[in-house]
């Protein structure tokens, strides 16, 4: 089969991407290799890739796509292209994510209006959600999301829906939440928290630390995209979570253990935007693609800091 990758050359695109070409797919990767983080990083990301005949990238906005000859012949669409960043998406720097995020997803749904692919697979967020809902998190709930960066993910959404309502476009919205483990991207927090430890620099930790996160290894949403792409009911929305829901201190602790080195906290004014607690309800995500996340959230973590130690992101 063929298949389209938008962010192949991100954390979680790369994966996606690899994971398809090994089970025998022809992917095209389409990446504009936003300034977000450095070019190098995802260059990294994509180095096993371009040595597979499989696997074809093109450099292009969304916006600036030959979609009608990227999309002959797909049987997926992988929409995983995105602006990133709760913190940074306030203010002057919003009309990056509404181009990035509603504007490009909409130019990408266009497309396929009219073409005879499977499945869109929506790559969102579990920022749509906002703090003012029961935990677990279920896609039943309003979302009222607190961040631009969540308006735009879930705005994104939205298109998807009436896409599929009005045209009959395939596509199936996922929802992460807080992917880590190897290529996580620099600025997320374990990446960040590893960086310090080795480091022995403090880590800002913006609240009391008591705030929880439900944490997804990598694999298992690479697993659970995947399976959407073949599983999914068309205009249905899953939540991707890995069942980990731990407090941002305990997180602390254990990294601090597996680097052999106490993390230094420094305590700091909440920032606007940041989520309280998420918590995936994933039963919808395992009854309908059988999802069952295999990561334990140490054994995830262990995964991230021996690929960060032989990326030698601890010599720089």
């Amino acid at each position: 089969m063929k298949a389209v990758v938008t962010g192949a050359a991100g954390f979680i695109g790369s994966h996606l991407s690899e994971s398809l070409v090994q089970a025998g797919h022809t992917v095209v990767g389409v990446d504009a290799f936003t300034d977000y983080y450095a070019r190098d990083r995802k260059e990294q990301n994509l180095a096993a890739l371009r040595k597979v005949d499989r696997f074809t990238l093109i450099e292009t906005a969304l916006a600036d796509a030959d979609w009608p000859r990227l999309l002959e012949d797909a049987t997926w669409v992988f929409h995983l292209a995105a602006q990133a960043g709760v913190r940074k998406s306030w203010g002057r720097d919003f009309h990056v994510y509404t181009v990035n995020n509603v504007e490009g997803t909409q130019i990408l749904l266009e497309a396929c209006k009219g073409r005879p692919i499977e499945r869109l697979v929506y790559a969102s967020s579990s920022s749509v959600y906002g703090d003012d809902v029961p935990l677990p998190m279920h896609e039943t709930v309003r979302p009222q999301p607190i961040s631009p960066y969540g308006v735009t993910k879930l705005s994104a959404e939205q298109l998807c829906h009436l896409y599929q309502v009005n045209y009959g476009v395939p596509a199936v919205s996922v929802r992460y939440f807080t992917v880590y483990g190897p290529r996580q991207r620099p600025d997320m927090g374990f990446h960040k928290f590893f960086l310090a430890a080795m480091r022995n620099e403090p880590v800002p930790v913006f609240g009391d630390g008591r705030q929880t996160r439900d944490f997804t290894f990598v694999s298992d949403a690479v697993a659970a995209t995947a399976s959407a792409s073949t599983r999914g009911t068309p205009g249905a929305v899953y939540n991707i979570g890995g069942g980990s829901r731990v407090e941002l201190l305990d997180v602390f602790e254990l990294i601090g253990r597996i680097t052999g080195r106490p993390l230094r906290l420094k305590m700091l004014e909440p920032q606007a935007g940041d989520m309280r607690d998420t918590y995936a309800d994933t039963a919808r995500a395992r009854a309908e693609l059988a999802f069952a996340p295999a990561v334990t959230l140490e054994q995830g973590l262990r995964a991230q800091f021996q690929w960060m130690t032989e990326a030698g992101l601890f010599n720089t």
